[in-house]
């Protein structure tokens, strides 16, 4: 049994991991660990894990939590759409609430070999509350860490707004890193819009 001095070092140890964090740079790739202040915390924009702006009243993200909530604000969120299959802390609703956001969750399942795929009907209706998004009404999608499924996603409107695959491809591997998944890049590539996200996205181009 340790001692209550051991014990108490430990525990701070633990705080101190708990209040360093590393983000990584999407345009070079480092890496980079800061130590927070709780006290600084609360004031700090700090933006969730991935986080990145894919047009005009869209972005994209990893799971949002508390550290995150002064950024958050500043975006002026209308609603959050959360394609993972955790649930938000009653901290988070909270916070949600207060700010006139509101939150949907639907649960994209991730493309793994060898049979695990994602629903197309899932997608589809993630991809239409994306073209519902508009600069005065902006939509966070996120997952859990902001890549693949979010990835997909992201992907599908790329293609609507024809883009070209190489570029696609190009966007979704600076998300995913070392992580592709070259199933992700199969559905983008076999994605076929219906006619309800090929009207919403001719009534949004100009938004985008």
């Amino acid at each position: 049994m340790k001692s209550p001095l051991l014990q108490a070092r430990d525990a701070g140890e633990s705080d101190k991991e708990d209040r360093c964090e590393v983000y990584r740079c999407l345009s070079c790739g480092n890496a980079l660990s800061l130590e927070l202040d709780p006290k600084l915390e609360q004031d700090l924009l700090i933006p969730p894990l991935n986080f990145g702006r894919v047009c005009r009243g869209v972005y994209r993200s990893g799971f949002p939590g508390k550290k995150n909530f002064a950024f958050l604000k500043k975006l002026a969120l209308h609603s959050v759409l959360n394609l993972s299959e955790h649930e938000y802390t009653l901290e988070t609703e909270t916070f949600f609430r207060q700010n006139n956001i509101t939150w949907t969750r639907l649960v994209l399942q991730g493309n793994k070999e060898p049979l695990l795929s994602s629903d197309e009907e899932v997608l589809s209706e993630a991809l239409c509350k994306v073209l519902e998004a508009t600069a005065d009404r902006p939509l966070l999608i996120h997952c859990t860490k902001g890549t693949h499924r979010t990835g997909c996603v992201v992907g599908c409107l790329r293609k609507l707004d024809q883009w070209s695959l190489t570029s696609i491809f190009e966007e979704y591997r600076r998300y995913a890193g070392t992580k592709v998944h070259v199933l992700d890049q199969q559905f983008i590539e076999f994605f076929n819009p219906t006619p309800r996200h090929v009207e919403l996205a001719q009534r949004t181009a100009d938004e985008r």
